[in-house]
């Protein structure tokens, strides 16, 4: 099971019970559908045998469907919830506070004393160059970035933000692509479990319209025929006609944002805070008007002069291997509203939900956005991300650019030139150790 957990010890408990709750309110629907409207009612009050049939199928089909995925969802967000590894400091930074924590306060029930609320500090990003998951950014094409150039970095986690990773209050962690931190389901909802958080509002609100369906005929029956009000029929009929309108309410929302690629915080963020993007040009490329650009890896804190004026070799020229590994990026910003990873509303549904029919009706694969590897970023991008780099005028990367090795294709790229440049640098040493060998 996972450490993550909700800071606020009331937090924990509402997400404890709900899932209890919601058992029980399954529990009673299943009891009231299938003995007190299909049995009692229309099997044996009004000698339906087709409409009970009917009904019991509808039922029992979305339920076995709702609760697997509500388990697979509940599993994933417990197991796999999606969180951005914390940082060394953070680390450090909880276990001293561990060791120093007298024993009496760990048993405390307050929110600044809870164990389970891991408190942090404000830490400042990271100055090294070296530092640790800096080079994952600066070996993508394109990545959101500060209006400095570099990364998103995150105070209380001491990491720095992959793209669309945002921090949860109620957990204290960022979460890749987090929509919302729902207690019905036990926890966060992001990147691992919003598309079964989708497949289970959706078989929530069939299964509660078939239970309000057959409750409401039930009760018209009853009170034509003058048998009275079934109090189990009217109190299912109000609690699934409440939970129904919840879950079709969160399966339109949820729906909606799949078919845009965006997630709640996201499309929350649209309207007021455009994207600072940091878009890979061709070395040497300098600042201008439209936009700025840094060069990494940066050697001094704060220094943003191009490495390779500055590290050169023995004889005053950098190596090629120090050249190909820098990569200049220019600092842009998006439109407000722009989505730089809409790739299209069927694109967009399929990257969350799957490839095929099956994908998005059961509960079976994780979604292809969770697994999506790529050297040009960390989600795939739209036609957005051109648009950005004709609007500002950025310049095409160059061939020789094209060739730093970060995959394995790029890897195999162009070998003949590099076995040349490796007989080359061969033959240097030679020349270079010739005298002393002598």
């Amino acid at each position: 099971m996972s450490s993550v957990r909700a800071r606020r010890s009331e937090t924990r408990w509402v997400t404890r019970f709900m899932p209890i709750f919601l058992a029980a309110v399954f529990g009673l629907a299943t009891y009231t559908t299938a003995k007190r409207v299909c049995v009692d009612h229309f099997l044996h009050r009004r000698q339906q045998p087709s409409a009970a049939i009917a009904i019991l199928v509808l039922y029992f089909v979305t339920f076995v469907l709702m609760v697997l995925t509500y388990v697979r969802l509940f599993l994933v967000i417990h197991q796999n919830p999606g969180v951005v590894p914390l940082g060394q400091r953070a680390i450090w930074r909880l276990e001293k506070e561990e060791k120093e924590k007298p024993s009496w306060r760990r048993h405390k029930h307050k929110q600044t004393d809870d164990i389970e609320a891991n408190p942090y500090s404000n830490v400042g990003p990271d100055e090294d160059p070296d530092s640790p998951g800096l080079e994952s950014f600066y070996s993508k094409d394109v990545f959101i970035c500060e209006s400095d150039g570099k990364p998103q970095w995150c105070h209380s986690c001491c990491t720095w933000k992959p793209d669309r990773a945002h921090h949860c209050s109620d957990i204290d962690r960022c979460v890749k692509k987090m929509d919302h931190y729902c207690p019905w389901v036990g926890g966060i909802v992001g990147e691992t479990s919003f598309k079964y958080f989708i497949q289970f509002t959706f078989y929530g609100s069939l299964c509660a319209i078939v239970v309000i369906t057959a409750c409401a005929l039930c009760t018209k029956q009853r009170l034509k025929t003058g048998y009275g009000l079934d109090g189990f029929v009217v109190a299912m009929l109000a609690l699934n006609g409440l939970l129904g309108f919840f879950a079709i309410t969160m399966f339109i929302t949820s729906a909606r944002y799949a078919f845009l690629n965006m997630t709640n915080i996201d499309y929350l963020k649209a309207k007021t805070f455009p994207h600072n993007l940091a878009i890979r040009v061709p070395r040497g490329t300098q600042s201008c008007e439209k936009y700025k650009v840094i060069t990494y890896p940066i050697s001094n804190p704060g220094d943003l002069t191009p490495p390779l004026s500055r590290d050169t070799g023995a004889r005053g020229v950098a190596s090629e291997r120090d050249m190909l590994a820098t990569r200049t990026f220019a600092i842009v910003k998006t439109e407000l509203g722009e989505n730089p990873w809409d790739l299209g509303f069927y694109r967009n549904w399929k990257s969350i939900m799957g490839n095929g029919l099956i994908d998005w009706l059961l509960p079976l694969k994780d979604s292809p956005c969770a697994t999506y590897e790529n050297n040009e970023s960390f989600y795939e991008m739209g036609s957005i991300y051109q648009r950005v780099r004709e609007r500002f005028g950025l310049p095409p990367l160059i061939d020789d650019e094209k060739g730093f090795a970060t995959s394995k294709t790029e890897v195999g790229a162009r070998p003949k030139e590099r076995k040349q440049n490796n007989k080359q640098e061969q033959g240097q040493q030679d020349q270079a150790h010739g005298p002393a060998n002598l």
